[in-house]
């Protein structure tokens, strides 16, 4: 099969991926064999393609927003004779749609996956970054932890959901945005959080595939949305997509000082735009980090924070969230914005990705 391969991290500009011939991957006890038709391309790569994140094997297949067809079957868990299951508990067949994200494999025997919090899995394993990834015709993952995909969006448009979707989604529950947020007194903020006359307002400081995802999810909940940017593209397509203002960090929400923040999101892996943020959140408000790398945070005066501000990090992601955004955007669809780039092309989409000139996210396609 042909693959793109990372031996040695350099900077996406040194084209470090080179196009290899491999062994296609046999599946073992209670996986599946996929065959990639599309393949997202997220930050997260780029941060292990250029050493940012350390590779945990190399010679290494990046990708983790997966999108192919069951190709084969690995044996049954014991001997089993019932079919291997997908995450929603559904019987797989050969030639099924379904989605890898980057939680390849939870142990489900850890302190925190017995609480519920596989996401913080002590023995996680992550789609093309401990396990081959979908940079490649080929790749397996446990059956249990592959997704059945909204069958009205194409390979390419569904393909960002699996980790931008994903983890925009547990940004928002972790804001109290959709659901519930322990943080919360209410448990959630409610329309009735932000002025009398208006709806709660959320932030969005950076705006790729996560954030114009989140952007269309947190309309959907009636909530009011300002996205923080340096593109003018960006800015654009923010407003196309339901935005209420669109400008650059440290500028005033609406560009109306007094209209403060119930919550916020950093996406752009940029510390300094957390004390942005801060600043611009009201009393009780939350400020999520989006993302799995960023440089270094800033100092923080302690009067941003006072208030009972909260600023908390997300990490990765779990099934149930998988499925609930899979759920969400059957019931009010989402418009992902994709750039496709050949599998042969993927040292380009990365380097697209690095200079910001992507309108939405990358998608390597392969059928």
């Amino acid at each position: 099969m042909r693959a793109m391969v990372l031996r040695t991290p350099a900077a996406a500009e040194e084209h470090p991926l080179a196009e290899l011939t491999l062994p296609v991957p046999a599946p073992g006890p209670g996986e599946v064999l996929v065959r990639v038709r599309a393949c997202g391309v997220c930050h997260t790569d780029l941060h292990t393609v250029e050493g940012e994140l350390a590779a945990h094997r190399l010679p290494l297949v990046p990708g983790h927003q997966v999108v192919g067809q069951v190709a084969a079957f690995g044996d049954r868990p014991g001997g089993e004779a019932p079919p291997l299951a997908a995450a929603d508990g559904s019987a797989l067949r050969l030639g099924d749609r379904v989605g890898i994200p980057w939680l390849w494999k939870a142990c489900g025997q850890c302190r925190y996956c017995r609480r519920g919090a596989e996401n913080l899995c002590e023995n996680a394993q992550f789609t093309g970054y401990d396990v081959d990834g979908g940079y490649a015709e080929y790749t397996v993952a446990p059956a249990d932890f592959v997704y059945r995909l909204p069958a009205n969006m194409t390979d390419a448009a569904v393909a960002p959901l699996l980790c931008a979707g994903v983890i925009g989604y547990r940004c928002l529950r972790l804001t109290g945005v959709i659901g519930t947020s322990p943080e919360l007194p209410t448990g959630g903020w409610g329309r009735g959080a932000a002025d009398a006359d208006g709806a709660p307002r959320l932030g969005l400081y950076g705006f790729g595939a996560a954030a114009h995802i989140c952007l269309q999810v947190a309309v959907h909940h009636g909530w009011e949305v300002h996205v923080f940017t340096r593109g003018e593209h960006h800015r654009r397509l923010a407003l196309e997509l339901g935005a209420a203002w669109a400008g650059a960090a440290g500028e005033a929400p609406g560009g109306d000082p007094a209209r403060l923040l119930q919550a916020a999101i950093v996406f752009a892996p940029a510390g300094e735009l957390a004390r942005e943020a801060l600043k611009a959140v009201d009393r009780g408000g939350i400020v999520a980090l989006g993302g799995i790398y960023s440089t270094s945070l800033p100092p923080l005066p302690y009067d941003i924070i006072y208030g009972e501000r909260v600023l908390r990090s997300v990490a990765n992601s779990t099934r149930r969230d998988a499925l609930d955004l899979l759920a969400e955007v059957r019931r009010n669809p989402v418009r992902t914005e994709v750039e496709e780039f050949s599998l042969s092309r993927a040292n380009e989409a990365l380097i697209a990705l690095k200079e910001s000139r992507l309108r939405g996210a990358a998608v390597l396609r392969l059928s």
